[in-house]
């Protein structure tokens, strides 16, 4: 019998990320829409408990980092992994446990975050059931990927795989240790750890769920996708290793910079704040190299969106990490903190770097997922590029600027030392901006609407692909 790739855990994956990124997506609208109009929370009703804006905020990050961020990673590292080592995966039950396991954990989350149960950390709120739940999720999936490293038939482990395999590593890791828990009933538990403690732990997991969950990760999907859509070999493989190794060594290091100005120890953020700046240089190098790979081949972003999306992405790969570092200087960071800002700078990086690489990585993939040479329309896929692309950069434009405004008027004082404006004056100030990042934000979800046709459409006029043929000559 002739060897076959598993695709069927991919497509699951792949068909699921478009679905909870429009999930996720609409709950920013509607929290967006509730910082402008707070009375649209009391106008639902019995529901208002469930849907007001501190119960549904954990369920959009959750639901956009792990629920659409989380399935195009699966979708993306299990297709990866079996192409670049040419042979199946190594359990066709692990790979099914692997997808219902993260959709289970994924509507857990949907109940249980408005209805309050939540252990208030950030982006580690799922109480403890669902925690170890994932844990058991999450060592299945490095089973699986690990396992087909080993078995590959090929003697090299080509880059992208060395990403994925960090972030699966380190995820874990991170997981584990922060959710340390003392339970008290089904739906509550008590931290391990206390204070000072607790926060440190909590950033060194948060800020690296930032660092490897969304960006190491998705650095493995950029060393794959952006050489196959631009059909040349990555500029650099060296550079792609110095940056996968000084990545993923400074990484962990840069948590503190969340805890500014607060009791962790001075010397610990300015350690943090030392990291975060090293970390221009293996960033920048990693965005160079991705985007450096159409030297030669520049007239194809004229015509391909789909290289659109994944060389714009790098660009603002690239402008939030520079962003990220700068925003960790303490005299920067003295005006920034607890502002627009920050949200500004998350959006930049979870918008225009995690979801844009992601859509373009899936518009390469769904249609070889489903027999067909190309996705339904790609005047549509165009349409999509400049909407979102409109959509990021009105979104966090007017956040840099709110946030800036925010700072200032946080630390106006008058000649007798009284504030110069009230909390309340700030407040109203947002109003503008706050418009702005609604129209931003809704101009996204649209386009995440459009992808949803395409897709139906492609998978309506495709065949579905369950396994399809290794090449016993060529590696894909």
């Amino acid at each position: 019998m002739e060897a076959t790739y598993n695709y069927k855990v991919v497509r699951q994956f792949a068909i699921m990320t478009v679905v909870w990124g429009i999930v996720g997506m609409l709950v920013g609208v509607i929290l967006s829409a509730q910082l402008i109009w707070p009375a649209l929370t009391e106008a639902l009703g019995p529901l208002a408990p469930y849907l007001s804006y501190g119960r549904i905020r954990p369920l959009h990050t959750n639901a956009v980092i792990f629920a659409f961020g989380g399935s195009a990673l699966f979708a993306t590292s299990l297709y990866v992994v079996q192409r670049t080592c040419q042979t199946r995966l190594i359990s066709d039950g692990l790979a099914a446990f692997v997808f219902w396991g993260w959709q289970l954990v994924i509507v857990l989350a949907a109940v249980t975050l408005p209805l309050g149960i939540t252990t208030s950390k950030e982006y580690a709120e799922l109480e403890w059931p669902i925690d170890v739940l994932i844990a058991v999720v999450w060592v299945a999936y490095a089973v699986l990927f690990f396992g087909t490293v080993v078995k590959r038939k090929t003697q090299h482990i080509y880059v992208a795989n060395w990403f994925f395999g960090a972030y699966i590593v380190t995820i874990a890791l991170l997981h584990i240790v922060n959710s340390m828990a003392w339970p008290v009933t089904l739906t509550k538990s008590y931290s391990m750890y206390a204070g000072v403690h607790d926060a440190m732990v909590q950033w060194w997991y948060g800020h690296n769920a930032v660092g490897f969950f969304l960006t190491t990760a998705f650095l493995g999907m950029m060393y794959y996708f952006v050489p196959k859509q631009a059909g040349r070999p990555i500029f650099s493989y060296r550079l792609s290793i110095v940056h996968f190794w000084s990545l993923n060594f400074i990484y962990m290091w840069a948590g503190p910079h969340h805890l500014m100005y607060t009791a962790l120890p001075d010397w610990t953020q300015s350690l943090g704040m030392v990291f975060s700046l090293m970390l221009i240089a293996p960033s920048w190098g990693g965005m160079m190299n991705g985007i450096m790979t159409l030297s030669g081949a520049w007239h194809k972003l004229r015509t391909d969106p789909i290289l659109k999306f994944l060389i714009t992405s790098l660009s603002f790969y690239g402008m939030s990490t520079f962003e990220g570092p700068m925003m960790s200087v303490k005299t920067v960071n003295a005006l920034s903190h607890y502002t627009e800002w920050t949200i500004g700078h998350v959006h930049s990086g979870a918008l225009g770097w995690v979801a844009m690489i992601s859509i373009g990585s899936l518009y390469y993939l769904i249609p070889r997922l489903f027999g067909r040479e190309e996705m339904y329309s790609v005047k549509l896929i165009n349409t999509h590029f400049w909407t979102a692309t409109i959509g990021v950069v009105l979104y966090i434009a007017a956040l840099w600027i709110a946030g800036v405004a925010q700072g200032l008027m946080w630390r106006a004082t008058n000649l007798d030392g009284t504030l110069t404006y009230s909390f309340a004056q700030s407040v109203n100030a947002m109003y503008p901006f706050y418009t702005i990042r609604l129209i931003g934000g809704t101009l996204f979800f649209v386009g995440m609407l459009m992808m949803a046709y395409n897709v139906w459409k492609t998978v309506a006029v495709g065949r579905v692909v369950d396994d399809a043929r290794i090449p016993q000559t060529v590696a894909a």
